[in-house]
């Protein structure tokens, strides 16, 4: 589930909020003093390297499953490296 970090425009207060995008929509409509921390909400770490490289070193049966779907009859997968 989304967290949106959220702060006070007139107290400063700040919390984390975890709700869906379509209920954290209502929730600012209700609360119109709260607004988004995009100091917090903005940055994130990442990992280096190709997505699909990664998914099969995390997860070895991956690597298993895109092979078998690269057999099948006009597959247009292609290899992880």
């Amino acid at each position: 589930m989304p967290h949106y970090p959220v702060k006070n425009l007139k107290t400063g207060e700040e919390k984390e909020l975890r709700m869906t995008m379509t209920e954290y929509t209502e929730w600012r409509k209700e609360n119109p003093d709260w607004d988004r921390d995009w100091v917090k909400g903005v940055g994130g770490s990442c990992e280096e390297g190709e997505w699909k490289s990664r998914l099969a070193n995390k997860n070895p049966g991956w690597k298993h499953v895109l092979d078998k779907v690269k057999k099948t009859p006009g597959s247009r997968a292609k290899d992880l490296y």
